[in-house]
């Protein structure tokens, strides 16, 4: 797959580091360094990660660094800036294009390496960007960064982001249990060129079919999905999951049937499902290889109306 302005090629189902840093439960460096190896041995070329994922925060970028130093040139990895804090209660301010460059600086040293090829805004909602694109124009011009997107669900905030067209990706939620990117932010990509990276493919593992109505949940993540309106929504979506249940077969898990549901959308580059084991990594990567059936594809579509 084509990503976007960049020109890159990239594997259809790539890898999203946030799951091996911890904040979705304990996992070792070793076991994640594993992971993300595994990852890199099964065909993935693409690692997404942020400054804000792991606990503490930066840690699943030095995971990442540690896996894939020996392979560093061969693979594509993509950061991001706006969030360093934020779960802890302590954001950084962002308030000048100086505060994005020391982040940006920050991040070179914790992924040892020279550049950071995709370098994306992880602020979803801003209505005035300029902060965030002065800087990246700035460090892609000194050579620190590659190419700049966003991180955003709102297609009116990635037009905002896009006012020069200079926008080369953008990251959203998109899977059969939330939809609503196919009504405006796909669209509009397609349209100006911008690659789409799609995080949540799995709905935080609810699209893997295994949780049941009495799940209960730890992780710093999902802990929301134990009571209240959390609650409400996790038990909605089980019985839409409940309604697909022909998408598991004896050679295709639910997982897999979910990440080629997304990536089946013409205008998506990747998906960056996580993984907290090599099983796991292994069994995403293979996902990429097949395709849904034209009818399963329609008879998942029809099921899924209500997430659209």
């Amino acid at each position: 797959r084509t990503l976007g302005k960049t020109g890159w090629t990239v594997s259809a189902v790539s890898f999203g580091a946030w799951n091996v840093g911890g904040q979705w439960g304990d996992v070792s460096d070793a076991t994640a360094i594993d992971t993300i190896k595994a990852a890199y041995d099964a065909g993935v070329n693409f690692f997404d990660v942020a400054d804000a994922y792991g606990t503490p925060p930066g840690r699943s970028e030095e995971l990442v660094a540690k896996a894939l130093k020996p392979v560093r040139d061969k693979v594509l990895v993509a950061t991001k800036v706006g969030n360093f804090g934020r779960r802890q209660e302590q954001p950084l301010p962002y308030t000048s294009p100086l505060h994005v460059e020391l982040c940006c600086d920050a991040s070179l040293h914790r992924l040892k390496t020279d550049v950071i090829d995709l370098y994306q805004c992880h602020i979803a909602n801003l209505q005035d960007y300029s902060i965030f694109l002065e800087a990246f124009e700035s460090l892609k011009k000194r050579g620190k960064i590659r190419f700049y997107g966003v991180s955003t669900n709102d297609v009116e905030a990635l037009k905002r982001f896009n006012r020069d067209g200079n926008c080369a990706t953008v990251q959203t939620d998109y899977s059969f249990l939330h939809r609503t990117a196919e009504q405006g932010l796909l669209p509009y990509a397609k349209e100006h060129q911008i690659g789409v990276i799609v995080r949540g493919p799995l709905a935080q593992g609810v699209c893997a079919g295994k949780f049941s109505p009495d799940a209960q949940f730890t992780d710093q993540v999902r802990l929301k999905w134990n009571e209240g309106p959390g609650r409400e929504r996790f038990l909605q979506r089980l019985a839409v999951v409940d309604q697909v249940r022909f998408l598991d077969t004896p050679i295709r898990s639910m997982a897999q049937a979910a990440l080629q549901f997304v990536i089946s959308h013409s205008a998506v580059s990747c998906a960056i499902p996580g993984a907290k084991s090599p099983e796991q990594a292994r069994a995403n990567s293979a996902a990429g290889v097949h395709q849904l059936e034209p009818a399963e594809l329609e008879k998942l579509r029809a099921a899924t109306t209500t997430c659209v």
